[in-house]
C-alpha cells in the first residue's frame, strides 16, 4: 500500500518551460556549433534541469544529451568554433570517465559556458546480460531508450533545444510530475534489479518533493528479491551517499519513514549481529521525527548543515546507543567518515550527561560544582583535534542539548487531551526546556568555554620545577581547569597562584 493516497504536493508545475537570458545564450551558442559544422546531431537538455525548471526552480545543473556523438568530441567543436571564429579564450575540457560502482556508466565531458559548467553525454541504452551484474552493456540509443533506462519518469524528461519543446518519451513523465507520483519508466522490478540503488533514489525524490511512491514501485522495493539485490549488487558507499542526501534534505523524516515501511531499515543501517528487538526500527524513526519537529520549532537557521546532519543521525540511532552500534553503523554500514562516527558517539555520551544537569540548569540553581560539570561537559563535546577557528564555526553543544531534551521525561496530565494535542504540548515543553537551559549556559558565560584561556604546560612545569612533561602535568592541568571553571572571575594567572598555594601547603605538611 502507498504511504498516502494523496501527495503532500506544495509545488506548482508550469505548462511551459521558461528560460533565463543566460540559458537562452548558452543554448543559442550550442546551436551555432551544430549548424556551422553540420553535425547532424540533436541536442537536448536531460533530466533534473528539465524537472526543476518545470517546477519553477532555478537550476545550473545543465546536462546535454547528444543524439549520435560523444560529449568530448562535441566540446572540442565548441572550443574550436569560439576560439577560431569568435576570438574567445579556449576553455578547459574536463572528462569524467565511467565508474559503474558510482552508477556512472558513461563518460561525461564538461566545459564552461558563460560562467556555467555544462555537461555533455550521448544518449544511450543499457542492457544487463548477467543476473547479478552491476555493469550494463552501454551503446548509443534513441531518446526513447535513454528515457526508459532512467530511474524515474520525472527524471526522464528532455528539453529539445532546437524545437524549444519539452519531450516526454515515457509518455507519463509530465503527468507524474503534475500528480506528484514517483514512478519508474519500466516495470519497477526490472528497474530495481538493473540497479537497486534506484530504490533509494525513488525514496529520496519522494521525500524531496513530498511526492507519493507508486504502489507497484513499493511492492517491488519491499520484495525479498530486491532486498537481496541491494545487499549483493551495490556498495555500502553508494547506500551511504543516498542516505546522507536524505538526511540533508528538507524532508528527512519522510525518507526514513519510507525506508522503515518498506522493511529496508536494517538493510540500510546494518548491524554486525542482527539482535535488535522487534519495532526498534519504528522507534528510531519516531526519534528522528521528534528531533526534526523540535529543530523546526527552535529554528533550523540556528544550526549549520553539519550540525543538523549530525543531530539527525544521533537522534535516529538513540534507541541503540547503549549497544555500541552507532559507531559501527556510521562507519561500516553507511561508510561515512570516522569523524562523523566519533562525533555521533560523543553526542550520545554528552546528551546522557546533559540529562542529569538539566534540572539544575533549568532551575538556575547552579552551584560551583554544577558549573564545573557543565563546563567540562561542553568542552568534551567538541572534537579535541579541531583548531579553534573550526570549533567557533561548528560548536555542537547546542546539538547535544537538543538531543538530551528528547531523552528528558516530560510529565503532565494527558488524560483530558487528544493524541495530537499531547504531541504538541510535549513538543512545546521540550522547546521551552531547551531554551531555558540554553539561556542559563549563556548567562553563566559557558557558551564559549572551549576558548577560555588556561594555564599552559610550560608554566605548570616551571612551578613544579621539572624540565619534561608527564602525567603530573596533565593532572595539574585538569585541577586548574576545574578550579577555574568553578568561578567565572578566575583567570589563568589566579589559577597558577592557587597552584602555588596548594604546593606550599603540601610542603608545610611534609
Amino acid at each position: 500500500m502507498s504511504s498516502s493516497t494523496k501527495p503532500a504536493l506544495d509545488l506548482q508545475v508550469k505548462d511551459k518551460l521558461e528560460l533565463t537570458d543566460k540559458e537562452k545564450q548558452i543554448f543559442d551558442r550550442l546551436l551555432r556549433v551544430v549548424d556551422h559544422y553540420n553535425l547532424q546531431t540533436q541536442i537536448r537538455v536531460a533530466g533534473g534541469w528539465v524537472r526543476d525548471k518545470l517546477l519553477g526552480k532555478d537550476s545550473n545543473d545543465i546536462d546535454i544529451a547528444l543524439h549520435n556523438m560523444m560529449g568530448e568530441e562535441f566540446c572540442h567543436k565548441v572550443n574550436e568554433y569560439y576560439t577560431l571564429f569568435k576570438g574567445e579564450e579556449k576553455q578547459k575540457i574536463g572528462v569524467v570517465e565511467s565508474n559503474p560502482d558510482k552508477s556512472k556508466h558513461l563518460q561525461t565531458a564538461r566545459i564552461e559556458m558563460l560562467g556555467v559548467q555544462v555537461d555533455f553525454v550521448n544518449l544511450r541504452s543499457e542492457t544487463y546480460s548477467e543476473k547479478n551484474s552491476r555493469i550494463p552493456k552501454v551503446k548509443f540509443g534513441s531518446p526513447k531508450e535513454d528515457a526508459d533506462r532512467r530511474d524515474l519518469t520525472i527524471n526522464s524528461l528532455f528539453y529539445n533545444i532546437k524545437e524549444k519543446l519539452v519531450e516526454d518519451f515515457t509518455g507519463r513523465g509530465l503527468a507524474d510530475l503534475k500528480e506528484g507520483k514517483i514512478v519508474t519508466p519500466l516495470h519497477p522490478m526490472e528497474t530495481f534489479l538493473d540497479d537497486p540503488l534506484r530504490v533509494f533514489r525513488a525514496i529520496r525524490f519522494a521525500a524531496r518533493f513530498g511526492f507519493v511512491l507508486d504502489e507497484e514501485l513499493e511492492e517491488a522495493a519491499a520484495s525479498d528479491v530486491v532486498r537481496d539485490a541491494i545487499k549483493n549488487k551495490i556498495s555500502r558507499e553508494r547506500i551511504g551517499d543516498e542516505i546522507n542526501l536524505m538526511m540533508c534534505s528538507n524532508r528527512p523524516v519522510q525518507a526514513m519513514m519510507d525506508i522503515c515501511r518498506l522493511q529496508l531499515f536494517w538493510v540500510v543501517f546494518a548491524l554486525p549481529e542482527p539482535t535488535i528487538s522487534e519495532g526498534c526500527d519504528r522507534l528510531c524513526v519516531a526519534y528522528v521525527d521528534a528531533a526534526w519537529n523540535l529543530l523546526e520549532l527552535i529554528g533550523c537557521s540556528t544550526f549549520d548543515d553539519t550540525q543538523k546532519r549530525l543531530y539527525l543521525y544521533s537522534a535516529l540511532l538513540l534507541p541503540i546507543r547503549e549497544r555500541g552500534t552507532a559507531y559501527y553503523i556510521i562507519l561500516e554500514s553507511l561508510k561515512r567518515t570516522k569523524s562523523d562516527a566519533e562525533m555521533v558517539g560523543r553526542l550520545h555520551s554528552a546528551s546522557e550527561r546533559f540529562t542529569s544537569l538539566i534540572p539544575l540548569l533549568a532551575d538556575l540553581t547552579v552551584t560551583p560544582s554544577a558549573r564545573v560539570l557543565t563546563g567540562l561537559l561542553l568542552r568534551d563535546i567538541e572534537d579535541p583535534h579541531k583548531k579553534k577557528k573550526d570549533i567557533e564555526r561548528s560548536s555542537l553543544w547546542r546539538v547535544a542539548l537538543m538531543i538530551s531534551t528528547l531523552l528528558c521525561p516530560i510529565n503532565f496530565d494527558r488524560s483530558e487531551v487528544s493524541s495530537d494535542e499531547y504531541k504538541q504540548i510535549e513538543l512545546d515543553m521540550r522547546e521551552t526546556l531547551f531554551t531555558t537551559v540554553e539561556k542559563a549556559i549563556v548567562k553563566l558565560g559557558l557558551e564559549n568555554v572551549c576558548h577560555i584561556p588556561l594555564a599552559g604546560g610550560k608554566e605548570i612545569m616551571a612551578i613544579l620545577q621539572i624540565k619534561e612533561g608527564g602525567s603530573i602535568v596533565g593532572e595539574w592541568k585538569q585541577k586548574l581547569l576545574e578550579w577555574q571553571l568553578a568561578d567565572p572571575c578566575r583567570t589563568p594567572e589566579k589559577s597558577l597562584d592557587w597552584m602555588r598555594g596548594c604546593l606550599s601547603k603540601c610542603s608545610e605538611v611534609e
